[in-house]
């Protein structure tokens, strides 16, 4: 089995990493990578994900037998519908469907067409309008950029001048879907879907916000874990019934069913759970800490899934627990340098520490250099969330370039006496 990974961060060096582990493979490269995927495949830095012709040109030559496309960009340009009209297979969903995610204007209609439970909000196009309902207002709203902001479209503050300041701006070339505000615990759940059956993955938390005790500024997530202790068998049941199955047979009913991964953003508030976004694809950094809790085969799985026979496959998750803890530049989530050196990575036992790279890059000496502003992903694997937590922050005392920094707190909410 040949695979082609789109993408490059710590996301795709994660599943690329699972995939490295499968007996299934027979050739593994990745689109463009990093300096992580160099270790485990074929990297392609000249193969953009967002060249439609390019990326089949390369299928053909090397007859990959699959396509897994890791970021939202090339989804929502409509990779997987060129894939498939030249019947090469590919885990992700067409561009009608990837607008779940695309456009928060187009998700949030669609969860309100179907009733499902999620947080009231309007929409606006207009500057002057939405400028006159935030002074009306008068409480505490959450504002997003409808389109794709990788992780940053959002803004959560009781400043109205804030809240105006950012809403103008992305109304210049974008609708603003402005939403009320809630409070609870976020959750991340990810269902793979073969079009016609779904199954969930164990539940993760991410940790958007820039510092401890979740303030300052949006990032694309400075840590996971994974599962998540607070999340019981009734209330798994109630976001089952309530969110999970009527989106997937209102995706049925309009034909938006795909073979890929479906992640739905959730509050848990005392009112019960309510729908905050879709992703169409896995998210980052929650990926880095779910992938290594599958035990079964990601060759087979992903197999399955694209084939149409996600109901009879023998899924195995680890009864251990996984925390991540994101190695950013100084600066991020604001302006940071890249191409940072970092000092020779130390090595681990896979079963208890993995280090995923982020965009990173060798120069000439075969130095690892940084390539964005969330540079690592440090995970731990351990019987529970604190010694999952003791081997992260361990391992990421080790990792060591100019300015780099972490939230202290990943995971300290959820940890249990």
């Amino acid at each position: 089995m040949k695979v082609l990974v789109l993408g490059s961060g710590a996301r795709e060096h994660a599943i690329t990493w699972k995939f490295s582990k499968s007996k299934r493979i027979s050739g593994l490269y990745i689109a463009p990578g990093n300096a992580g995927t160099e270790e485990l495949g074929e990297n392609l830095p000249n193969l953009s994900p967002l060249d439609h012709q390019a990326v089949v040109d390369f299928c053909v030559e090397k007859k990959i037998d699959l396509v897994f496309v890791g970021p939202e960009d090339p989804l929502a340009s409509g990779i997987v519908d060129r894939l498939t009209l030249e019947k090469i297979p590919a885990f992700g969903p067409h561009k009608a469907a990837a607008e779940l995610e695309s456009s928060k204007a187009f998700a949030k209609r669609f969860m309100t067409r179907h009733g499902i439970p999620t947080a009231k909000a309007r929409e606006f196009d207009s500057s002057s309008e939405f400028e006159g309902f935030m002074k009306k207002h008068g409480q505490r709203v959450v504002v997003k950029k409808s389109g794709l902001a990788a992780g940053k479209g959002v803004l959560d503050s009781d400043s109205v001048e804030e809240l105006v300041r950012f809403g103008r701006k992305a109304l210049q070339d974008d609708l603003l879907v402005v939403e009320e505000h809630l409070t609870g615990t976020e959750l991340s759940l990810f269902a793979l879907t073969d079009g016609s059956s779904h199954v969930l993955l164990p539940v993760c938390a991410d940790f958007k916000k820039a510092r401890e005790n979740d303030e300052g500024k949006n990032t694309g997530g400075m840590g996971a874990v994974c599962p998540v202790p607070v999340v019981d068998a009734k209330l798994l049941e109630t976001i089952r019934t309530e969110i999970v199955e009527p989106t997937f047979k209102a995706l049925a009913a309009e034909g938006l069913s795909y073979h890929g991964v479906l992640y739905f953003g959730l509050m848990v508030t005392d009112a019960g759970p309510r729908l905050l976004e879709f992703n169409v694809r896995f998210g980052d950094p929650e990926t880095q800490v779910l992938i290594p809790l599958i035990d079964s085969d990601f060759g087979s799985l992903c197999e399955s899934v694209v084939q149409g026979k996600l109901r009879d496959f023998p899924l195995h998750f680890s009864s251990k627990a996984a925390l991540g803890v994101v190695l950013a530049s100084k600066g991020y989530p604001d302006s940071y340098k890249s191409g940072i050196p970092v000092k020779p990575l130390p090595s681990f036992s896979e079963s208890e520490v993995l280090i995923f790279h982020s965009a990173t890059k060798l120069n000439g000496s075969g130095q690892v250099l940084t390539g964005g502003g969330r540079c690592f992903t440090v995970v731990g694997v351990g019987a529970n969330l604190l010694a999952s937590n003791e081997l992260a922050y361990g391992a990421a005392a080790r990792i060591e370039f100019e300015g780099v920094w972490c939230r202290r707190d990943i995971g300290k909410k959820f940890f249990i006496d």
